[in-house]
């Protein structure tokens, strides 16, 4: 990318730069319908899924052509008798044979108010993975229901690593003693509450209005997916996960902050230097950008 044209995305605000560190950039932008509010992305073995709350919780499968997403099907309704069980998708982790979870950030308190922790109940789903890919519902796959009892507002899985051990990492959107917990995953399987004891492993303070979080195993860096402030405008917090938990905060290496006003929710890399961002937009609500390391 030449001088000019980092110049003009600069001033757009598509990229956000620190010299010699991390760059990052919207190259393109588009449309995926019947996702409701798109709520983040997991991209699994070429495979990207994008999850929202439409009138139930839903998953959406997409092929990842050239810089496009193309649906392939079926959808997935996480659904146990047509009745809607995980209303509010926040994270699906996902590790080869290591359990597979969803979380779900359920608002109990009055729409339209500014939220607080009272006004959230945060739950980890044990799902059959496998089982959920063949029948595209919760029937017979939803194996546990466990309380994410340790969160102060919301849950949000993602698997990382730490000190050659897997764990279930998640965090808090609010403002308000936020953390990132590393769970073990499996007192996690046959926990009913995070509470108890074994399953939180490892936590840090973090900064606040954390939407999803990412995993890059060959950086050992996980990616706060943020807000700026609550509800609106994008940050990516690059942090270096190990020295955070040994320092008991959360330790950058970069923040980019981008001039976009809707609600980024979720980014995953689909290679080295290309990733899919996902806000909850009805429209333009998928975008492609590039990375420089």
């Amino acid at each position: 990318m030449n001088g000019f044209v980092i110049a003009v995305l600069l001033g757009l605000g598509l990229i956000a730069r620190l010299p010699g560190v991390i760059s990052l950039a919207v190259t393109r932008t588009t449309t995926l319908d019947s996702l409701g509010a798109c709520q983040g992305v997991s991209y699994q073995n070429g495979t990207a899924y994008l999850y929202g709350d439409r009138e139930v919780g839903v998953i959406r499968a997409y092929t990842v052509s050239a810089d496009s997403l193309v649906y392939k099907g079926p959808e997935i309704r996480l659904t146990v008798a047509g009745k809607d069980v995980i209303n509010h998708p926040t994270g699906l982790a996902r590790q080869g044979t290591l359990p597979t979870f969803i979380g779900n950030s359920i608002r109990i308190g009055e729409p339209g108010k500014p939220s607080t922790a009272a006004d959230w109940r945060a739950v980890i789903y044990a799902i059959d993975w496998a089982g959920l890919l063949r029948t595209h519902t919760l029937d017979g796959n939803l194996l546990r229901t466990i309380d994410d009892d340790a969160a102060v507002q919301g849950t949000r899985p993602e698997y990382v690593q730490y000190q050659n051990n897997w764990y279930v990492a998640t965090a808090d959107y609010g403002n308000h003693a936020n953390a990132v917990r590393l769970y073990d995953p499996a007192r996690l399987a046959t926990a009913q509450k995070t509470s108890e004891p074994g399953v939180l492993v490892k936590q840090f303070a973090c900064s606040p209005w954390v939407q999803n979080l990412h995993w890059i195993p060959e950086k050992g860096m996980l990616v706060l997916i943020q807000n700026q402030i609550e509800g609106r405008r994008w940050r990516f917090t690059f942090m270096d996960l190990a020295k955070s938990i040994e320092a008991g905060r959360e330790q950058v290496i970069n923040t980019i902050d981008l001039d976009k006003t809707d609600e980024l929710e979720g980014f995953a890399l689909l290679s080295a230097t290309k990733g899919v961002a996902v806000t909850s937009a009805r429209t333009a609500n998928v975008h492609t950008v590039t990375l420089g390391w």
